[in-house]
């Protein structure tokens, strides 16, 4: 399971030119779901990310997480993390999970950030989506369980 974040002021997800979904500060998550990631990689990215001290203190240093700034969370189900350009010039989804088990383990992903008390919003799986943030820092990093 991979998830690249990213602390952001806002973000947002449209879906056919309609906000679908918004937060303010906080934390954009776009989640791939790899052949053979189960609930436990999700328990463990899950209590990762939550946990995660990426947001700064008053000294100007990451050291607090979501929890400890009360920031929000937007999941965006994201395939193509999946995808491997290592070969050619078209990536490959080999590694993709099929679809039905991605959506559960990106639903099971959600439900597992709520139970950490984290506001969180979400995309539509599957759904063409517009993302649109303003990225804090910027900062951004890829994790993976």
């Amino acid at each position: 399971m991979k998830a690249l974040i990213q602390r952001v002021k806002r973000a947002s997800v449209t879906i056919d030119g309609v906000l679908h979904s918004s937060i303010g500060a906080g934390m954009l998550v776009l989640l791939g779901v790899e052949k053979g990631d189960t609930q436990d990689n999700a328990d463990k990215l899950a209590d990762k990310l939550t946990k995660l001290r990426i947001f700064e203190d008053e000294d100007e240093k990451m050291n607090l997480s979501i929890s400890d700034v009360g920031g929000e969370m937007l999941i965006v189900s994201q395939f193509t993390l999946c995808g491997d350009c290592k070969k050619g010039t078209r990536p490959s989804f080999d590694k993709a999970a099929h679809p039905q088990i991605a959506n559960e383990l990106y639903e099971y992903f959600v439900s597992k950030i709520k139970e950490y008390g984290v506001s969180c919003k979400t995309g539509k799986f599957a759904a063409m989506m517009g993302v649109e943030l303003v990225n804090d820092g910027p900062v951004t990093f890829m994790v993976e369980k």
